[in-house]
């Protein structure tokens, strides 16, 4: 199978990538174990570094004044400290300022415009980013709440742990995941829930105290043969869960939310969700999509198929050190490949429809599962090493 697409991922031109705009999504990272990734590379570089040490210390302005104690994200970074658990206010700031800050090196040196592509998403915290970005709101907005309640997301995280449920047999059934955590909640020794969709046959949880423990028992008796949870060593804050309800995080948010500035007009590029799994936002919802964005559930694999259907060729990853996203596309590519290779009659009828979904005019006739048949046939760029490959 040809797989010209993804090799050499980093290798397109600026023009190319102003070319392919109209079928273009911008992928923004969340929140995770590490979030400096190439920055302290951007902050150095000669003509890249004002723009983003600008960004960065607007960032710290917000997150030293909602928190109430000094925060210098340019410092940070220059030492290359990941921020901590108990820093995780520091760590959101910095993510949002980097992923605004590539926006605009990619428009001051190259002429590519953001606003301009056909799609964006974002996973967690990146979501939010992606509002920003599309001139929903203001990053000090948005920031404001957030850092308001970080320390008591913090403090829930304490007796939190997060554990992947994940299925080597058939895809998983996730309204029977749903209803282990819901009857292991309801005996009253702490709260699980899922946290993530990530793909057909994997979820993220988050439990408190011993809950994890007890959805391991009943994952190996209660569901198919080949489900497994294995556990996550880090702390998690629980963002995503019902969780946050305990201290009240999403109705205070919400009422945080009701005087923030902007929010009534609908983003452009459109903001493929993973509180809905769908184009949701309007002129006037986004206020109503971000507050169930504190204790629903991510939708991320219904993103990604999403993502895939709306016939984008070229997905730009925003953010420090890109994960869970590019990971995501990577192993749905690799996992495709090994289908189409496969010497069976289905590996051979895949690849009749692989041509297939390369018609357009054709592949809108067929089911949105076929369509994950062109995820080897999507170009990635990481935007960090794609600006740092370039000479402005």
């Amino acid at each position: 199978m040809d797989d010209s697409s993804n090799d050499d991922k980093q290798g397109i031109t600026p023009e190319r990538l102003q070319e392919s705009l109209p079928t273009a999504g911008f992928a923004f990272r969340g929140f995770d174990q590490t979030n400096i990734g190439k920055t302290p590379e951007l902050l150095a570089h000669q003509i890249y570094g004002p723009i983003v040490e600008k960004h960065l210390l607007g960032a710290s302005a917000i997150a030293s004044d909602v928190l109430g104690r000094p925060v210098d994200l340019v410092a940070r970074v220059r030492e290359r400290r990941e921020a901590k658990l108990v820093e995780y206010g520091e760590a959101i700031s910095l993510i949002i300022a980097v992923e605004m800050a590539q926006l605009e090196l990619l428009r001051e040196y190259f002429g590519i415009e953001y606003s301009a592509a056909q799609m964006a998403l974002g996973y967690s915290l990146g979501e939010v980013a992606a509002l920003v970005a599309s001139n929903v709101y203001s990053i000090d907005a948005v920031l404001t709440p957030l850092l308001a309640l970080s320390d008591d997301m913090v403090a829930q995280a304490d007796d939190v742990r997060m554990g992947i449920v994940f299925s080597r047999g058939p895809e998983m059934e996730f309204s029977a995941v749903e209803r282990l955590c819901l009857e292991i909640t309801n005996q009253g020794k702490g709260t699980i829930a899922i946290s993530s969709y990530l793909s057909p046959n994997t979820i993220l949880v988050l439990g408190q105290r011993g809950t994890l423990d007890e959805m391991k028992i009943a994952v190996k008796g209660r569901l198919p043969k080949g489900t497994n949870l294995k556990e996550n060593p880090h702390r998690w804050p629980p963002i995503h869960t019902r969780i946050t309800r305990q201290k009240h995080i999403p109705d205070r948010a919400a009422v945080m939310m009701e005087r923030m500035p902007g929010g009534f007009i609908a983003p452009k590029p459109n903001i493929l969700s993973c509180v809905t799994g769908d184009f949701s936002y309007t002129d006037i919802n986004s206020r109503e999509i971000l507050s169930r964005w504190v204790d629903e559930p991510q939708r991320l694999w219904d993103v990604v198929d999403q993502t895939i259907s709306s016939g984008v060729e070229l997905l730009v990853h925003v953010g420090p050190h890109p994960n869970i996203i590019p990971a995501t596309m990577q192993r749905l590519s690799q996992n495709v490949q090994q289908q189409l290779a496969s010497k069976t009659w289905g590996g051979f009828g895949l690849r009749a429809v692989s041509r297939i979904v390369r018609r357009p005019w054709l592949a809108s006739v067929m089911s949105s599962k076929s369509n994950l048949l062109r995820a080897p046939f999507i170009q990635e760029v990481i935007l960090e090493d794609w600006l740092l490959a370039q000479m402005p």
